[in-house]
């Protein structure tokens, strides 16, 4: 039997935090997380009725784990250190960030976009993710351990039509998260991207819906989903694995869940 890995840790002593928890995979990934046996969880949205309801859900589920809402912009790097700084005032460490954010910029041929908004779309796509990870990671590291998880898309691996700036800050996501991966290694620190195409069932999939040209867009990618469109209990079930014991060697890695949309 191989000896363990030095990353892996039982959830039952592990604190997440999952930004953007309040609403759609990040919701859905708290409700996993406490189903594996995390006990101490926060939530950070903007919304916070929202917030406040997302977590009074959790805290009904079996097994009495303790949920914080935190209300925050994980895009502005004063309130991703807020964040961190409330969990560990709260719970004591961090071993667990997932970052589950989204823009509100959709689709749209680069030519179409006005100039002034190109910067704003980069920055509300990749910004907090990499800021919440460099909030965090002086936490994990005195902790000698810590699972970093963010979710970007497969518009960082695959060049589509109206996502040249959303493509741009997925892309950003993926090799900062790759670089972080092999940076953080020696710590015990693991780093991943989640890469989905499509994710049915959430606000921002609503949304898409609500534009002719990304509607088109998503109902051709849903037609190459011939094992499935993914729902957000689809990437939260990969989040779990993959910041579980069971995933201790992986690091480093930007993986699909889409139902067979691509396979880059």
């Amino acid at each position: 039997m191989s000896p363990a890995s030095p990353s892996a840790f039982a959830f039952s002593e592990a604190v997440a935090v999952i930004v953007g928890g309040t609403a759609g995979v990040g919701l859905a990934a708290a409700r996993k997380f406490i189903e594996a046996g995390v006990r101490r969880i926060a939530i950070v949205g903007r919304n916070a009725e929202r917030g406040e309801a997302a977590a009074a859900s959790l805290r009904e589920l079996p097994g009495g784990a303790q949920v914080l809402f935190i209300a925050a912009d994980a895009n502005r790097a004063g309130e991703a250190q807020r964040i961190v700084a409330g969990t560990v005032d709260r719970f004591g460490t961090i071993d667990i960030l997932l970052n589950s954010t989204v823009g509100t910029a959709g689709p749209q041929l680069l030519k179409d976009i006005p100039a002034n908004e190109l910067e704003a779309i980069l920055v509300q796509q990749a910004m907090g993710p990499i800021l919440m990870s460099h909030a965090v990671l002086p936490t994990m590291i005195d902790g000698g351990r810590g699972v970093i998880l963010n979710i970007a898309s497969d518009a960082a691996k695959l060049a589509t039509p109206g996502e040249s700036v959303i493509g741009a800050a997925m892309a950003a996501i993926v090799m900062f998260t790759r670089t972080l991966a092999i940076e953080a290694k020696r710590n015990n620190i693991r780093a991943n991207a989640l890469t989905p195409s499509l994710i049915q069932g959430t606000l921002t999939h609503a949304r898409m819906q609500e534009n002719e040209f990304s509607q088109k867009l998503f109902a051709k990618a849903a037609k190459m989903a011939h094992l499935g469109v993914a729902e957000a209990d689809d990437l939260a079930d990969l989040a779990v694995f993959l910041a579980s014991p069971q995933a201790a060697k992986i690091t480093g890695q930007a993986i699909s869940a889409n139902g067979g949309i691509s396979a880059a």
